[in-house]
């Protein structure tokens, strides 16, 4: 079986992989093998109308079955800010440090107990007759007072988890991949999509 990632996030495309790693029966696209798709816009109102939206569209467009996947990063102090609007927080068309810059400066007088945030991850799979379903993945942690760590991407640097004294940015890739929200929901999304190849 062919599944087709639904996304244009290269760094997202990669981590995805990296987390499937040698999955039996499935042999994994992404969009960079049909660079004429271009995805609609994300006019969903949650997570879940967006990564369903991607998913039933590169489905349909390619053939095959597809994932997608919406991601925030949701802050409790912030009233779960910026939420949907992770990826542009600071504006469309941004650098991942804006909006890390943006946040940081949105959280700049509270004290740690007070910059609790967790991590959601919706994905979405899709048949090209359009049927889907979604799983979704959570991490908590909190929000840092500055950047720590070199590796990862969007808000990694300063998304602290307590329970291993340090950010996502200093996990190694197997390591976040074991614990993140995405992680969590994409091997969720692979065990169903496994149900389906045995019983078709």
């Amino acid at each position: 079986m062919q599944l087709v990632l639904a996304t244009e996030n290269l760094h997202k495309a990669e981590e995805i992989r990296s987390i499937l790693g040698e999955t039996p029966k499935i042999d994994l696209l992404t969009l960079f093998d049909f660079p004429h798709l271009k995805l609609p816009p994300e006019t969903g109102t949650s997570y879940r109308e967006n990564s369903v939206l991607k998913a039933q569209f590169v489905a349909k467009e390619t053939g095959h079955w597809a994932m997608g996947d919406d991601t925030g990063l949701e802050v409790v102090a912030l009233d779960g800010a910026p939420g949907l609007y992770s990826a542009r927080y600071a504006g469309e068309d941004v650098m991942y440090a804006d909006n890390r810059k943006k946040l940081l400066e949105a959280l700049a007088d509270l004290p740690d107990e007070k910059r609790g945030a967790r991590f959601v991850c919706t994905v979405a799979l899709a048949d090209p007759e359009g049927s889907v379903d979604v799983v979704v993945g959570h991490c908590e942690g909190r929000i840092t007072r500055s950047e720590v760590g070199h590796g990862g991407f969007g808000y990694d640097p300063i998304f602290f988890i307590p329970a291993y004294g340090k950010t996502f940015s200093e996990f190694s890739p197997d390591e976040k991949n074991k614990i993140s929200h995405r992680g969590q929901a994409v091997r969720a999304a692979i065990r169903m999509l496994q149900k389906w190849i045995e019983h078709a």
